[in-house]
């Protein structure tokens, strides 16, 4: 028992170490909006200080971000739409046909750095006069979710029996009818998993916004630096900035985590 005891104190003290480190940074980021730039700096106003909505007035007033967001938003739902519309038929196939090579090649798109496709994309994207479309921005985007959406999925499919699919067969419904009607339905928390990490990702990413997106299509991440100037950087403004990028994600997640854990967890027993 004791050892079980300091076993358990110290996941505990584990825990709350992971826990305080994640914590602290967003909770310094969270109070950071609602200063002014001398309190930010200021070490005796880390917890007590003057709350102020200046910093978020000048991130919707002076630097209107609602295109911004909106931009956000589109790339990231068509991203991950067209992503979920290939990637999970792919999935399956994958799955069921035993296709291990292509699985293989989906993992190395995840491996490769996302950096070293840039020049090429905007040599072709240029050439398409799309650097500055929305097309450029949610191409590109696919080439973090799609592999991310069919990885997940493979192992989701994996862990489905087959003998309910043919059942449904010996039924009278074709494979694709079986496919829709059993298989999609019971794959239901697994989409939703993937889905979500993917606009997640999407919503995160900055690198291929940077360099693709134009002045009408620009996203959060890259409207962000408009904070950070040769000389000087707005404190206050860029920690506002940051919680509104932030605070969609965290709303996003508290409210579909249960998806997420059923997507994680299904298919840890199969039968």
């Amino acid at each position: 028992m004791t050892r079980k005891r300091w076993l358990g104190i110290g996941r505990g003290v584990a825990l709350a170490v992971i826990v305080i480190g994640f914590a602290v940074p967003l909770l310094w980021m969270v109070l950071a909006a609602f200063k002014s730039s001398l309190d930010i700096t200021d070490p005796s106003k880390t917890l007590i200080f003057t709350p102020t909505l200046d910093n978020f007035r000048t991130v919707f007033g002076q630097q209107n971000f609602l295109p911004f967001i909106g931009n956000s938003l589109v790339v990231g739902a068509l991203s991950t739409l067209l992503s979920l519309l290939l990637g999970v038929p792919a999935a399956y196939a994958m799955s069921r046909f035993r296709m291990g090579g292509s699985a293989g090649v989906v993992l190395l798109a995840r491996i490769i750095p996302g950096v070293s496709l840039l020049v090429p994309w905007f040599y072709v994207f240029a050439n398409l006069r799309l650097v500055g479309n929305y097309s450029a921005l949610v191409l590109s985007h696919m080439f973090v979710t799609l592999p991310l959406i069919v990885w997940i999925m493979i192992g989701y499919y994996d862990q489905i029996p087959e003998e309910l699919e043919e059942s449904a067969q010996v039924d009278g419904l074709t494979p694709l009818a079986a496919f829709a009607r059993i298989t999609l339905p019971l794959s239901t928390p697994g989409i939703a998993t993937a889905s979500i990490l993917a606009f997640i990702f999407s919503w995160n990413n900055f690198m291929f916004a940077l360099v693709l997106s134009g002045e009408n299509t620009r996203t959060l991440p890259v409207a962000i630096f408009n904070f950070i100037a040769y000389a000087s950087i707005d404190w206050g403004g860029l920690m506002a900035a940051s919680v509104i990028i932030t605070v969609p994600i965290m709303i996003i997640a508290l409210f579909t985590q249960r998806y997420i854990v059923a997507g994680m967890t299904a298919g840890a027993t199969k039968g």
